[in-house]
């Protein structure tokens, strides 16, 4: 008896009309794509505004199940091999760079910046300016650092990695941590904010 196909998840494709697609989108056409990478809807990249040449690199055997990969105008997401990101954010402003054989489960988000200022007067600022009447074009400046996740880093449940974070390799993020400091290799780290409570041998 033949095997059922699996219709679950697609091999990612740039440009490419996923056949069945519930969410009626393309993937995008500036992204490079390993063999065996796969995704499970276009909707990935609902809020993915990449202007650049190469907004998205992804290795090989990546799967990315109801993951966002949200990213601005000028901002790139890099991504290793065998890696698995279910039901995640990832929200780039600048740039997001995963390692080989990294773990990232449900409810996590990963932001390179604040997306929008920490000083009173300049967040009233850019409310009005993002305002229906406003000018987006007088937004203030906004701060955005690279993210880094090291190989080998698992990252449970709804954790938080925010903006300038390196994340050594080896490292484990517990579930619910809200990461604002680097974390070196080998590190496990947990609470808010994460703090280390173990090192792996």
């Amino acid at each position: 008896m033949q095997e059922k196909e699996n219709k679950k998840f697609h091999v990612l494709v740039p440009g490419m009309q996923i056949p069945g697609d519930w969410h009626a989108g393309k993937i995008p056409l500036n992204i490079v794509a390993g063999e065996n990478t796969v995704i499970d809807s276009s909707f990935c990249f609902k809020n993915f505004f990449s202007a650049l040449p190469l907004g998205l690199k992804v290795g090989n055997s990546v799967t990315f199940w109801r993951t966002s990969l949200a990213a601005e105008e000028n901002a790139m997401i890099e991504i290793g091999d065998y890696c698995f990101i279910a039901n995640a954010s990832l929200v780039c402003s600048n740039k997001i760079t995963i390692g080989n054989y990294v773990f990232i489960a449900g409810g996590v988000t990963i932001a390179d910046s604040d997306f929008h200022p920490l000083d009173p007067a300049a967040r009233l600022a850019d409310t009005i300016a993002l305002s229906p009447l406003g000018n987006r074009k007088k937004r203030p400046e906004v701060k955005a650092l690279p993210v880094i996740i090291e190989d080998d880093v698992w990252i449970g449940y709804n954790a938080t990695i925010l903006k300038g974070v390196h994340i050594g390799k080896g490292a484990v993020i517990q579930p619910g941590s809200l990461v604002i400091e680097n974390v070196d290799a080998g590190n496990i780290v947990s609470g808010n904010p994460a703090k280390v409570i173990s090192i792996l041998p």
